[in-house]
């Protein structure tokens, strides 16, 4: 019987773990003694956070500070896109990070080139978000598996529907 198998490539961020973690850094952040009297701020927005803060130092600080506490809650620091660093009114300092949420098609067509440059016998398929493999042997897509997680391509991965 010739069947096939399959599973999706994905990237996906739980949003109330996003809201935990930021929940426990800015918990963190008002309790540390270098932060006693700052005027740090998290906010989260629908698909993004904006960092506050009084000096870079501070900044980047809590930068650091929320992604130990995303790794703890279970999402990958790869899942920030941390945008450039600017100056605020009166000294301050503030940055704004993007939530990745989907693979994008450059993303997509990047990881479809390296899977295909592996000589491995499966096929891609590029859908909206989300990348799908396809192959007849399960030996092929748990290699595919392996090789998507050894190259860095910049970006939280889940693999989903193994089929």
């Amino acid at each position: 019987m010739a069947s096939s198998y399959s599973f999706d490539i994905v990237s996906q961020v739980d949003m109330q773990e996003v809201d935990n973690a930021v929940n426990q850094a800015l918990k963190e952040i008002s309790q540390r003694y270098d932060f006693k009297g700052s005027k740090t701020s998290i906010e989260l927005l629908k698909d993004e956070i904006k960092i506050h803060s009084e000096d870079e130092y501070k900044l980047k600080t809590t930068i650091e500070i929320l992604k130990a506490k995303f790794v703890k809650r279970g999402i990958s620091p790869k899942a920030l896109d941390i945008g450039k660093i600017d100056t605020a009114s009166l000294g301050t300092v503030r940055v704004t990070a993007k939530i990745v949420n989907g693979i994008s098609k450059e993303k997509a067509k990047e990881i479809q080139s390296e899977i295909k440059a592996s000589k491995i016998k499966v096929q891609t398929q590029v859908m909206e978000d989300q990348l799908r493999i396809t192959g007849k042997s399960k030996d092929d897509l748990q290699e595919v598996i392996g090789l998507v997680k050894q190259k860095d391509f910049n970006i939280a991965v889940q693999f989903v529907n193994f089929r």
